[in-house]
């Protein structure tokens, strides 16, 4: 089953769309772009779309890939929208964890700062998921595919995709191994996986001999080749798998309808 991740998205989008109509102002959100990067533009211009789809007022705030941390952390305390986005990946020079450490919690709708994150990952009541966790959820739903009790590898352990995802799955019961360039053995380890969620950014390094006859299949890295935005994962493993998100068209799509769900969030509270 290959997953169409723009039609969950869509639906994501209409009822964020629906709520949004009720409030008695419009919602707005911030996104700080650091740098002139193609890929990273591209995903701003899919927010802009997404933010006037659902009737969100968007505000870009673009900053010299030569910028300091303390200007980045000012204009982060001092933005008066509902909602704030820091893009990433951030210039070497930028001090990342202070800069997501300088996002006010109730605006943090990436659940990246310190405060949401650590809400998260201890399971708090009302604690935001991050948005990718619910892109994969959905998918999950979508292929009626239940992860408990399911040997489940994580590709990948960065605070985006592979911590959250993790400690989201084992949550949920799976019995979860979690693969990085230090710590496991791919190969190993995806041979008698039943579910895969790779978030390691290498362009299609997945490959169909890799993974077992009935592999559930969900890329959420992304990265370039050439011109062309490919995942982690080979499309022709999805011959061999029982559920996959390809990509583009996968899991980005409902990854960026769960942030504006995210901002609905925070203003009903």
């Amino acid at each position: 089953m290959i997953i169409n991740g723009t039609a969950i998205a869509q639906r994501i989008l209409e009822q964020t769309h629906t709520d949004v109509k009720k409030m008695k102002r419009k919602p707005s959100i911030r996104v700080i772009v650091v740098g002139n990067n193609s890929t990273t533009e591209m995903f701003v211009r899919i927010k802009e779309r997404r933010a006037r789809e659902v009737g969100m007022a968007f505000v870009i705030e673009r900053f010299p890939e030569n910028i300091t941390t303390d200007v980045l952390c000012t204009a982060l305390c001092t933005a008066t929208e509902d909602a704030l986005v820091v893009q990433l990946p951030l210039p070497q020079q930028v001090d990342t964890d202070k800069v997501l450490a300088a996002i006010p919690a109730q605006k943090d709708v990436d659940v990246l700062s310190p405060i949401t994150y650590a809400r998260f990952m201890e399971n708090k009541p009302g604690a935001l998921l991050p948005p990718v966790v619910v892109a994969v959820r959905e998918v999950l739903k979508e292929g009626n595919f239940t992860v408990r009790g399911k040997h489940s590898v994580v590709v990948g352990n960065g605070r985006l995709v592979g911590a959250p995802v993790s400690r989201w799955l084992v949550r949920e019961g799976a019995r979860v191994e979690v693969i990085t360039r230090k710590q496991g053995v791919l190969k190993d380890a995806l041979s008698y996986a039943e579910l895969i969620v790779s978030g390691a950014g290498v362009p299609h390094f997945i490959k169909n001999d890799a993974v077992c006859d009935g592999v559930a299949l969900i890329d959420a890295g992304t990265s370039e080749s050439g011109t062309a935005i490919v995942g982690d994962i080979d499309p022709s493993c999805a011959d061999k798998s029982i559920l996959y998100t390809p990509v583009p068209g996968g899991i980005g799509p409902i990854t960026v309808a769960a942030l504006f769900r995210n901002i609905v969030e925070i203003m009903k509270r």
